[in-house]
């Protein structure tokens, strides 16, 4: 029985989650740039900027969070046999 989808399963979920903790690094850079920009061009505004990048840093890292979630889903999925190839590998034993 070919199980070679299992192996392509756990390299999706592997590339999924790569690209989530790319996509997330990317942004929260983005973020921290724009808002030591905004420091350092207004420093009386210091604080505003930095509890809105704090909240827009969190919501990045849930973000990126549940992603990697799903990615751990997909892979614990593809690592469970189905039904009928329970059946078929049952029927190559006893062969």
């Amino acid at each position: 029985m070919d199980l070679t989808f299992i192996g392509i399963g756990y390299i999706g979920a592997g590339i999924g989650a790569g690209m989530i903790l790319i996509g997330a690094a990317y942004g929260i850079s983005r973020l921290a740039s724009s808002a030591l920009e905004g420091t350092a061009r207004q420093p009386e505004a210091a604080n505003t900027i930095r509890t809105t990048m704090i909240i827009a840093a969190a919501l990045i890292e849930g973000i990126a969070l549940l992603g990697l979630v799903i990615c751990l889903l997909i892979a614990m999925n593809f690592a469970m046999p189905k039904p009928e190839q329970l059946k078929a590998i049952e029927t190559e034993v006893i062969r």
